[in-house]
């Protein structure tokens, strides 16, 4: 099998020394190409390539960014702020409009099925690797790479869901709101050298949440087919998978029961007072798989396909725990049997 490792040189968990470690074990297996990402997009375009030349696997050692550039170059996604055939900016542009062909995409129209386009296989290399981990892959990337040769061996794949939003696929989850600011001021710092840890998340969580938030004017409502709008709310967290994120070894689930078989599920939260806000925290610190988060605070949903989000003023966005501007209008759809993975 023809094979690309996207390797991201930046990535936070891994060394030169581990990542030649990890290419050779992988070319013993596969007929093996490996290219180093040198700017952001680049691993989506690489993906694009493979698709186009054949490959039957693409594998990513990085984070989870580097992952979901590789998903949206596989499947033929792109940003929110892609532009149409004619000239026009779609999705998630200032008066939100999606176009027919956004929609198609993501709902499956004229797109080839998962056997048609290049498998998956992710190693972890971030600081967090929320999907990696949500497919049940060890936490080092050497292990990792070891778990997924004996999948290979024993051939073993699976077929995934994703999320979409506005045109740009989505693996474990969305965010607008506060989520979405606190990666923003996480990835501003991570520009200038600083590591990301999760004592970091936490302290710029604090320092948003108490001093350059709004918590006072909730400016978020959802919409779902065919129901009355719900809101307004304050955050809106939109899963494809649970756990949300991890804290450390942690999990933190704001969905518990989203899954990669199931549609979209959303937490969102009326009020953003501290009490409120740490006591819904706690209830995400201590959920299991067995019921969705439940409060006078709070509204969840289950297994959606499909969640439209406004908002009375711009709102930062984040999709797979990358920022990726603000928006005032968002369109998520489920996308089931989408993507084909070795974990």
């Amino acid at each position: 099998m023809r094979a690309l490792l996207i390797v991201n040189p930046r990535a936070t968990s891994t060394t030169r020394l581990r990542r030649d470690v990890i290419a050779s074990a992988l070319a013993s297996a596969f007929q093996l190409d490996v290219t180093e990402t040198r700017y952001s997009g680049h691993a989506s375009k690489l993906a694009s390539a493979a698709r186009s030349e054949g490959y039957g696997l693409v594998l990513t050692l990085g984070g989870d960014g580097t992952v979901n550039e590789a998903v949206n170059g596989i499947l033929g996604g792109g940003s929110v702020t892609a532009a149409t055939a004619d000239g026009s900016v779609t999705a998630a542009t200032a008066n939100g409009l999606v176009t027919a062909a956004t929609a198609d995409a993501a709902d499956g129209a004229d797109r080839p099925s998962p056997e048609e386009r290049p498998a998956l296989a992710a190693l972890p290399g971030g600081s967090a690797n929320v999907f990696t981990r949500a497919l049940g892959l060890p936490r080092d990337p050497i292990d990792a790479t070891g778990h997924i040769l004996q999948a290979v061996a024993e051939r073993r794949m699976r077929t995934i869901g994703l999320g979409n939003a506005d045109g740009r696929y989505f693996t474990f989850n969305a965010g607008l709101g506060l989520d979405a600011e606190v990666v923003r001021a996480v990835q501003g710092l991570r520009a200038h050298g600083e590591p990301v840890t999760p004592a970091l998340y936490v302290r710029l969580a604090l320092r948003q949440f108490y001093r350059q938030t709004d918590r006072r004017h909730p400016a978020l409502s959802i919409e779902r087919d065919h129901e009355p709008e719900e809101g307004p709310v304050f955050i809106a967290i939109i899963s494809n998978t649970a756990p949300w994120t991890y804290l450390g070894r942690r999990e933190v689930n704001a969905n518990p029961q989203a899954g990669f078989d199931t549609g979209l599920d959303l937490f969102a939260l009326r009020r953003m007072s501290t009490l409120s806000t740490f006591t819904a925290i706690g209830k995400m610190l201590t959920a299991t798989g067995d019921g969705k988060l439940a409060g006078r605070s709070v509204l969840s949903y289950h297994d959606q396909p499909s969640l439209t989000l406004r908002a009375s003023r711009p709102a930062a966005l984040q999709i797979d725990g990358e920022y990726v501007g603000e928006r005032e209008f968002v369109v998520f759809r489920s996308v089931p049997e989408a993507l084909r993975v070795i974990a």
